[in-house]
């Protein structure tokens, strides 16, 4: 029955060379994800309350934080073709700390599909009626399920209609209305709102797609080399965060506002209500797809028995749906929030021991050598553990900069420290049953 559930796309295996993409069927991907309606809130919010020049250099720092730490978890990814919870496995958190972290996936991502999900709802009764709020979050999240658990080819087809319908609409809403005003001046003039600092804005650009980051090796496991990474990471994430990001300072400046929703449909009415759409669908199915790997990999570990990607996107989509038509996912928000400084010391630790402590490194190599995952794993690396909780407690509690990106650092330089220290060390171990070897290429 699971396998006539749309396609299992690798979630415990690695993605064989005949499965992987060209790199600019990736980048479109990564593109659809950086430019985002989230992305165009960001630029008015850092719009209203910073000059042009000041918003072009955050959104500059920011943009490099984000691609180095995009490439560097990226690179992990093509080169071992696993999702982001398997190699966690072997890069500093063993079985069990991959399963939290797959199941921490599957959460917030479901959790951010149902909001995403709400949104759309309500333009979509706002635009086409028929259906109230409720009924409109329940088609439009199957509709998206449907997509995702078809796999990543899709997904594929989706960014091909939707990025550029996304872009054509964001242009029509940009150049309608600046042609109202005179660029220079726009340029030239004072932000609308309360004063925000280079720091406050550099921080905000990071933080705004630090999780997406974090989940790279669930795309980049498709790409074929290294150089794939780093180019579609140049140009995804670049031209995200400058084309809609500063269309959303000049636009915000322009309106005086950083409302999203006005701005917007100020600017090209009703048509706005259908960027919102785009805008959405394109980002959601990324929320939904990585949620479903999170929770196959919590399944297999936790059950020892292998759970089918297909069928369980399909339930967390309906339970997202669901959700979003029950209207409770705002209260999804203080979780999230948390998830926020819980997320980056992953990304942190994942680093140091792949590229600098090396411990498992060995191990992973062999298994690529033969196309399969590496017949056993450490069940627990208590080091890591402490050093992921004190890491996110950092984030949450110290009041400087931005949390996700304290976290991030400071898991880094305690996981190397306790590396050099010997203090990394599995305990127990416990055999890979879930997986099998990749198909051949």
């Amino acid at each position: 029955m699971a396998s006539a559930v749309g396609v299992d796309d690798y979630a415990l295996t690695r993605v064989p060379d005949s499965a992987r993409y060209s790199w600019w069927s990736v980048a479109v991907q990564r593109f659809g994800q950086v430019s985002a309606l989230s992305q165009f809130l960001l630029g008015a919010t850092i719009g209203f309350g910073m000059s042009f020049g000041n918003a072009v250099l955050a959104f500059t720092l920011g943009s490099v934080i984000l691609e180095l730490i995009t490439v560097l978890v990226g690179v992990i990814g093509v080169r071992e073709g696993l999702t982001t919870s398997m190699i966690a496995r072997w890069t500093g958190f063993g079985r069990g700390g991959s399963a939290l972290i797959g199941l921490a996936i599957g959460i917030s991502l479901i959790g951010w599909f149902g909001i995403q999900s709400a949104v759309s709802a309500q333009g979509l009764a706002a635009l086409v009626g028929g259906l109230p709020e409720w009924g409109w979050a329940l088609v439009f999240g199957l509709v998206v399920t449907a997509i995702v658990v078809r796999g990543f080819h899709s997904m594929a087809w989706t960014a091909y209609l939707m990025v550029p319908a996304f872009l054509i609409l964001v242009g029509w809403s940009v150049v309608s209305e600046l042609t109202r005003h005179d660029l220079g001046a726009l340029v030239a003039s004072a932000p609308p709102g309360p004063s925000l600092s280079l720091l406050q804005g550099t921080t905000l650009v990071a933080g705004g797609f630090i999780v997406g980051a974090v989940i790279t090796p669930d795309m980049t496991r498709f790409n074929r080399t290294t150089g794939d990474v780093v180019k579609q990471t140049l140009v995804g994430v670049t031209l995200g965060e400058y084309v809609i990001g500063l269309a959303g300072v000049l636009l915000a400046h322009a309106v005086g506002t950083a409302q999203i929703t006005t701005i917007v449909t100020s600017s090209v009415g009703w048509v706005g209500l259908l960027i919102v759409i785009a805008g959405t669908m394109k980002i959601n199915d990324w929320n939904l797809y990585s949620s479903g790997l999170g929770v196959v990999n919590f399944i297999g570990t936790v059950s020892g028995k292998r759970a089918h990607r297909g069928l369980v996107t399909a339930v967390l989509g309906v339970v997202g749906s669901v959700l979003a038509a029950a209207g409770i996912l705002s209260k999804f928000t203080d979780f999230l929030t948390v998830l926020g400084v819980a997320f980056p010391p992953v990304a942190g630790i994942m680093v140091a021991e792949y590229f600098v402590v090396k411990q498992w490194r060995g191990d992973l190599a062999e298994a690529r050598a033969r196309g399969t995952v590496p017949s056993e794993a450490p069940v627990w690396v208590p080091a890591t553990i402490v050093v992921w909780i004190a890491a996110a407690l950092f984030g949450e509690f110290v009041d400087w900069g931005l949390p996700s990106i304290n976290s991030l650092v400071v898991a880094f330089v305690l996981y190397v420290a306790a590396g050099k220290l010997g203090l990394v060390r599995g305990v127990g171990k416990s055999a890979t049953a879930d997986a099998e070897p990749a198909p051949a290429a």
